[in-house]
């Protein structure tokens, strides 16, 4: 007997009905001009009550002009219930205008999710967090809203079951792969083609119903024509009727029926704000295959793909020098990006771990599209800062309905960054410039085979914190600290460093990507007693980490310190540097200088007393110096 196969695990939520209506014009236009006015207010009035779901608790109606002969006008209906389309299927067919319209087909079935990817199959197991993006981002497939895009394109499709051609026969392995690949072509499509997709084995005669939604039809047909090649299309998949349309509102209903343009030009047309304004369609998300890794946009996506998603009712508050903001929060052309783009920035006041995790989870469905850039989250005073940089404002836009929707979210900003060859420029430190300043002293550095770490560190992100705390407290708190830290395959190490000639000590995290220490820096801030950042304040600092002095050396060291002290003292643009030592290792130093500005400390860097103090330090020290830029 057969082994049977493997189905893929199904969650199902709303029902859907699409209705295609014809009209029968003859009889329209034999109707008196005055009834044809009492039939149109009493249609407006029932379409406009259906499309506020006032009869239901929750759901989603949309009406669209079809294009062609196969029907005239589409009203497609999202409930929780049959019962709920049963009775809009009876209170249309109440009203006079029905009178007038003929049902030429339909279309009944389910808003499904199937998995089968592996991340999918947690969800269906009951593994995964009700708040996690995966499960929101399931809930949004089965709850779907519906874009308000200009085009729809609606088919029906079946998967093959010929003897050579038999889609069911294949194993859940080949299946899958066969759903990834297909998926891959539709992410490249990702905020310019919208998909839902409803199961209707069962319920109709086809298997499946693919409803597409855009401003440009041709985006549609390009979807489609490069998926045909695809072999989950060409070999396994089969097609009814396609129908194509257009949306339109309620009170779009007479310059239907005059055979006017619909709908008007200057109210509701998507596509033609589109061209004049070049913003993207409100509510068209595309979020990545995060549930199912398969088919986003296209004939084939059949048990999975992805429907449309996010509610993009919230916005953001659109800001011109928003590269002044990204360099605060530690994002440079060069050194995070090189293109040009545009950039969002959410600020939240969640738990800042709960929020990486959530962030994580977008990222890796954000980077199924070439679109996307980049998404991180950074610290800055007290919040969580998320940014997300995209090429366009129009993927930026499909992101945003998924960033919103991001715990603790207070506020948002938006804006057009360039790129590496971009001309935003400023002299503070800090800015897209500082990245420039930052490698000139590596190389000079380099050249005095001292180690210069990149800002955002090749081998370590510091993050340098000062206390006035009693050293035995703050001691104390660091060691709790540095224990969870621990759990973090990207935390280097967290300790207290005290200066001996100071009323301050210093708190030194070190970790191996700037988004590990930029989570870690909300809870360094935390620490009592803090009076600030190492980079606070104005003037130019520099870190030199780590000097890991041989034991026999130390008293050597500190002595060749306090030379460099004094000779430091009368150099021009010197403002203080300070010698201070790990409270756990005695030969652990770095030393920490302020200058009034980038070209003072050069000036030093490359000075002959400089040279010469690396040369008689280098037998005192265990291993090479290392110089790190703060993160």
């Amino acid at each position: 007997m057969p082994e049977p196969r493997d189905p893929p695990p199904t969650d199902e939520g709303w029902y859907a009905l699409h209705d295609f209506r014809t009209i029968d014009w003859d009889a329209w236009r034999a109707t008196p001009e005055h009834e044809r006015d009492r039939i149109l207010d009493e249609a407006i009035d029932h379409l406009e009550s259906t499309i506020a779901v006032d009869e239901a608790e929750e759901g989603a109606t949309a009406i669209y002009s079809i294009l062609g002969h196969k029907a005239d006008f589409l009203v497609l209906h999202l409930r929780p219930s049959t019962a709920h389309i049963g009775a809009l299927e009876r209170g249309f067919e109440g009203t006079a205008f029905a009178e007038f319209t003929e049902r030429q087909t339909s279309f009944v079935s389910v808003t499904e999710a199937s998995g089968y990817s592996e991340r999918a199959r947690d969800y269906f197991e009951g593994d995964l967090d009700e708040d996690s993006g995966l499960a929101n981002y399931i809930r949004t497939r089965l709850h779907p809203t519906i874009p308000d895009a200009t085009h729809v394109c609606f088919y029906p499709m079946d998967k093959r079951r010929q003897p050579e051609q038999n889609w069911y026969e294949l194993s859940f392995q080949e299946r899958a792969d066969h759903m990834e690949a297909h998926g891959d072509i539709g992410r490249d499509y990702g905020g310019r083609v919208v998909q839902m997709i409803t199961g209707a084995i069962a319920i109709d005669d086809w298997e499946w119903g693919v409803t597409l939604w855009g401003d440009d039809l041709v985006d549609m047909k390009d979807l489609l024509y490069e998926m045909r090649f695809d072999p989950s299309t060409s070999q396994f998949a089969e097609f009814g009727s396609f129908y194509v349309g257009r949306r339109m509102t309620p009170t779009d209903l007479p310059a239907l029926l005059a055979g006017e343009p619909v709908p008007a030009p200057d109210e509701h047309s998507s596509e033609d704000k589109t061209e004049s304004s070049g913003d993207s369609v409100d509510s068209v998300a595309v979020h990545p295959d995060e549930a199912t890794e398969e088919p986003t946009d296209d004939e084939s996506a059949g048990e999975s793909g992805k429907p449309p998603i996010a509610d993009t009712d919230g916005t953001w508050q659109e800001e011109t020098e928003i590269a002044g903001r990204l360099v605060r929060l530690g994002i440079t052309p060069g050194e995070e990006f090189e293109q040009e783009g545009y950039a969002l920035v959410l600020y939240s006041d969640a738990d800042a771990q709960e929020l990486a995790n959530e962030v994580d989870s977008l990222r890796e469905n954000f980077d199924h599209y070439d679109s996307h850039v980049l998404t991180n989250v950074r610290a800055e005073s007290g919040q969580s800062a998320i940014i997300s940089i995209w090429d366009a404002e129009r993927a930026a836009d499909t992101a945003y309905g998924f960033l919103q929707d991001l715990p603790g979210i207070s506020e948002s900003y938006g804006g057009t960054v360039e790129g590496l060859d971009g001309t935003t420029e400023t002299d503070d430190v800090g800015t897209p410039q500082a990245a420039e300043e930052s490698a000139d002293i590596r190389e000079t550095l380099s050249d005095l085979d001292v180690y210069g770490g990149q800002p955002h560190g090749e081998d370590m992100v510091a993050l340098v914190l000062y206390s006035e705390s009693e050293l035995a407290t703050l001691e104390s708190e660091v060691v709790d600290l540095s224990d969870g830290f621990d759990r973090y395959d990207t935390h280097e190490g967290t300790a207290v460093y005290n200066d001996p000639d100071g009323d301050t000590a210093a708190v030194v995290s070190l970790w191996e990507t700037v988004d590990a220490a930029e989570t870690a820096s909300d809870y360094l801030a935390e620490l009592p007693d803090i009076v600030g950042w190492a980079d606070q304040g104005d003037g130019f600092e520099t870190m030199g980490m780590f000097y890991t002095v041989k034991p026999e050396k130390r008293g050597a060291f500190v002595e060749t310190f306090g030379e460099v002290g004094s000779m430091l003292d009368g150099m021009d643009g010197h403002r203080d540097t300070a010698l201070l030592v790990n409270t756990d290792d005695e030969n652990d130093m770095f030393i920490a200088s302020r200058w009034d500005s980038k070209e003072h400390a050069m000036e030093f860097f490359q000075s002959d007393a400089f040279a010469e103090t690396l040369d008689a330090g280098r037998e005192m020290l265990a291993d090479k110096p290392r110089h790190v830029f703060l993160a």
